[in-house]
């Protein structure tokens, strides 16, 4: 470009006549000005506040095959939960995730909560990595790698608890959460959903993004229901084949098992029966879809369930706890040629293969692909036809994630949401 056609250079008399006109008409400004860049606005949820989004327009640098970025940060590290041993959850720094691969993407994490699993981690009963924990997370682009294409910065977006690369042969056949080169959000080094900032690999594969709009307190709470628990109460019920006018049992009462109800009831489950001790789990087992509550346990719940269906069985039954109780009991419910849908982290459980065998009585399960599901269920939440976010009947803010664990171990909360975002 010559320097007659930059602003502040010198135009030949007639043009500089010319725009002098076309400037006192209106059509152009009053001066030269540089262009603008495309820019995103953000409003994050807070507690007595929706969330607002407008998606950030694709610049040029990203039609051109290059990262897009709308971050603001500036420090070497960045705040998040970690794991320092059994009892030991704090709060510290991590290195400020950035993109690494062209198919990453990093997520400021707006809302993150504790998962049942986590607790077996805090107790000492299972093993855990040192250092980030967390799998369960809601928030919005701030980066994506050359090589992105379905999401971009300002795009709401849930995250599934595992990644995915989407085109390994597990992938392809719908088992997301074996993906080959998968792995799990915080753990062994990888970053967790609940600290401020996740680097999420394969991101076209990971995320799903959610359509743009002014979204309640109670349905972001529902998205975040959406990266673990009522995925996996929706495997349960999927997994034990539940179908219209089915009777249904659901073992256990927590996140995942309250989820199962609601997911037995959206697959057209005709009677519904929750294995509950909790006179607050009891009732929003109801409010979710259960037509009985069965308070017993052991052998006193077996037969109770049995006599409630006429000494057949119910024709599915969904595990949701993990025990070798929880086990025991879906077994000794479930009718002849029935399949028992088990998806609690298991403990001292075994398959009762007698039961298996001479009753015809299958098992399916395991960790739940949620990223097959979770496009059909968001579209559900949106709608407003089911409202897993009631889930969440505690919630702390970063600082105060230990209590959140504190709160789900002595019982007083069903699940913690961990407000994270500003």
């Amino acid at each position: 470009m010559s320097r007659s056609t930059r602003c502040g250079g010198r135009r030949p008399a007639r043009r500089r006549h010319l725009r002098r006109r076309r400037r006192r008409s209106g059509q152009l400004p009053d001066r030269c000005t540089p262009s603008l860049t495309a820019t995103a606005i953000l409003v994050i949820p807070t507690a007595a506040a929706s969330l607002a989004l407008r998606p950030a327009r694709r610049s040029q640098r990203a039609r051109s095959g290059q990262a897009i970025s709308i971050s603001t940060r500036k420090g070497l590290t960045v705040r998040a939960t970690l794991y320092g041993g059994p009892g030991d959850i704090t709060v510290g720094e991590r290195p400020d995730p950035r993109l690494e691969k062209p198919t990453d993407a990093v997520v400021r994490v707006t809302l993150g909560c504790v998962c049942g699993s986590d607790l077996w981690y805090y107790r000492g009963v299972n093993p855990h990595a040192l250092g980030p924990i967390g799998h369960e997370f809601v928030g919005v682009v701030e980066q994506v790698g050359a090589d992105v294409s379905t999401v971009r910065p300002g795009d709401l977006v849930v995250a599934p608890f595992t990644f995915c690369d989407g085109t390994c042969a597990n992938c392809r056949a719908g088992w997301t959460g074996n993906c080959l080169s998968g792995g799990s959000f915080g753990n062994h080094g990888v970053d967790g959903g609940q600290g401020e900032y996740v680097k999420v690999p394969y991101a076209d594969a990971t995320l799903v993004k959610v359509p743009a709009g002014d979204y309640s307190d109670a349905v972001m709470k529902s998205l975040v229901a959406l990266s673990d628990v009522m995925c996996t109460g929706h495997h349960a019920a999927v997994s034990a084949g539940v179908k219209p006018g089915d009777t249904v049992a659901v073992v256990g009462d927590g996140a995942v098992g309250l989820c199962a109800v609601i997911a037995a009831k959206r697959l057209g489950a005709e009677r519904i029966v929750s294995l509950s001790r909790n006179p607050v789990r009891q009732a929003l087992a109801r409010e979710f879809g259960a037509t009985d509550i069965v308070a017993e346990r052991g052998d006193d719940a077996t037969k109770l369930v049995m006599d409630m269906t006429g000494g057949l069985g119910v024709d599915a039954a969904l595990e949701c706890v993990g025990t070798g109780q929880s086990m025991a009991t879906a077994f000794g419910i479930a009718r002849v040629g029935s399949i028992v849908g088990a998806v609690g982290v298991p403990h001292d459980s075994t398959v009762p293969l007698q039961t298996v065998i001479f009753r015809n009585v299958g098992l399916r399960g395991g960790v739940a692909p949620a990223r097959r599901y979770i496009p059909e269920l968001l579209d559900d939440v949106l709608r407003g036809r089911i409202n897993p976010g009631l889930v969440f009947d505690y919630e702390t803010g970063l600082d105060d994630v230990k209590d959140a664990y504190d709160a789900m171990i002595d019982r007083r909360a069903t699940k913690s949401l961990v407000r994270i975002g500003a």
